[in-house]
């Protein structure tokens, strides 16, 4: 089910798109009339300084936080319109990363992901086997799969997120500081899963602060900063440096 699309016209091509869109926390203004265009397929980085409103555009897209004032879109999805019985069939389109994992504790890396396949209307065991299987494999966690989250590393932890994200093969990827509490080693590899991904025709938004990352996997960079966001342009030399 989605809400009417009639509001306000939007490219096709564009699979995400925030018009004239104000962002708040609670009562306080985090953005200021901001408009983005972001097509499918697209690798789009969101950077910026702690603070500045990379994870509040994340949650806005998630429809985490309302869209109160201004024009959105998402998979289809008209956030400024859409209904609390809506969000998650949006939120199918999406798999989100988020940087402190939220794995649930108390079952093991299959268990994990076999919940959400369920609370997602997956009936079938052998199909719901085969899925877990496929993105454990994809994500190089097959060996761990009946390790429990505490008995995991940072990096293998998050990869077990990144699992998690893609197991209803969603059409746009939301990565919120995915390596933020990685080390460079590491968020390399975990960077890779993320263009792969984006090589299989998935729309991928990272936002970070890590800038070394940027370098070695250059894309499209969308600038927040002082309520604003600003198109940034690096040169392809200044990108292999």
């Amino acid at each position: 089910m989605q809400t009417d699309q009639s509001v306000f016209p939007m490219s096709e091509e564009n699979i995400i798109e925030l018009k004239n869109a104000d962002i708040f926390q609670h009562d306080y203004m985090v953005l200021s009339d901001i408009s983005l265009e972001i097509k499918t397929g697209e690798f789009v980085y969101l950077i910026g300084k702690v603070g500045t409103g990379k994870s509040s555009i994340i949650k806005t897209l998630n429809a985490e936080l309302p869209l109160e004032k201004g024009e959105g879109k998402v998979a289809g999805f008209n956030l400024a319109e859409i209904k609390p019985r809506e969000i998650p069939f949006l939120r199918r389109k999406l798999g989100v990363v988020f940087q402190d994992f939220r794995l649930l504790s108390d079952r093991n890396v299959y268990d994990n992901l076999t919940f959400v396949l369920k609370a997602t209307d997956w009936k079938d065991e052998f199909e719901i086997a085969d899925r877990v299987n496929t993105v454990l494999e994809m994500v190089a966690m097959t060996h761990k799969s009946k390790s429990m989250p505490h008995q995991l590393s940072g990096g293998e932890q998050q990869r077990v997120v990144i699992a998690r994200a893609i197991l209803n093969n969603p059409e746009i990827i939301l990565a919120d500081e995915p390596t933020g509490n990685l080390d460079p080693h590491t968020s390399i590899e975990l960077m890779q899963i993320f263009k792969d991904l984006n090589d299989q025709d998935k729309t991928v938004v990272v936002a970070t602060h890590d800038y070394p990352l940027i370098r070695k996997f250059p894309a499209r960079i969308i600038t927040v900063d002082e309520q604003k966001i600003y198109e940034t342009v690096i040169t392809r030399k200044e990108n292999q440096g």
